[in-house]
């Protein structure tokens, strides 16, 4: 008996899925640059309303969650291709083998992520 070949319909749901993931590779980064220039932008306001700078709790985070938002993002879209590649092969040679640890793992990044986000925000309420 001979393994069922791949339909253009599977080849087409893994590109849908790789552009899904360079989508949340390109919000990712957006959101890392909104990180870093979102301080920027509060001493500018603070400065053109009271003529002084505010003076920042915590010195510095913002600029380093920011850039490691923006490198998640970049291997965000890395990790997409390569796992394009590999459902690509697997579909033209008729074994799919699904990969859950991956999945797994960036849950679990995106989870410590928002509690490091949180801790960072919540002294400042």
């Amino acid at each position: 008996m001979q393994p069922p070949k791949a339909s253009a319909s599977d080849h087409l749901a893994n590109e849908r899925t790789f552009l899904a993931w360079i989508r949340t590779s390109i919000a990712l980064m957006g959101f890392g640059f909104v990180v870093v220039k979102f301080s920027l932008f509060v001493k500018q306001l603070s400065l053109a309303v009271t003529g002084q700078v505010a003076p920042t709790p915590v010195k510095g985070f913002s600029g380093v969650i920011g850039m490691c938002l923006v490198a998640i993002g970049a291997l965000t879209a890395l990790i997409g291709y390569l796992r394009y590649k590999r459902i690509e092969k697997q579909l033209l040679n008729a074994h799919f083998y699904p990969q859950s640890r991956l999945l797994l793992v960036l849950t679990g990044s995106v989870v410590i992520g928002s509690f490091l986000l949180l801790y960072y925000l919540l002294p400042n309420l």
